[in-house]
């Protein structure tokens, strides 16, 4: 038994509940329930739930073998620390 209120998705604070609801009412791709609830679109990419999302979606639906799996997001540009740290007077 799996406590619906449970957070997946900490950047978009989506709950489990709501990811299984959505999955189930609109037979979402993983792609597409990403979109509908904004799980995996927050400030990590979806490093830490991406491979819940993706579960809870194929779960609630059969997969395509061509379907493609969600990926992880890196930023556009990458910025070094001495970048982020450099105070100008």
């Amino acid at each position: 038994m799996t406590d619906n209120k449970m957070i997946i998705c900490r950047c978009e604070e989506v709950t489990y509940g709501e990811l299984v609801e959505t999955a189930e009412k609109f037979g979402c791709t993983p792609r597409e329930l990403k979109l509908r609830t904004r799980a995996g679109m927050g400030y990590c990419g979806g490093r830490t739930c991406r491979s819940a999302v993706d579960s809870i979606a194929l779960a609630a639906t059969e997969r395509d073998i061509s379907e493609i799996t969600l990926k992880y997001q890196p930023p556009i540009r990458p910025v070094s620390f001495g970048k982020l740290g450099d105070v100008t007077k």
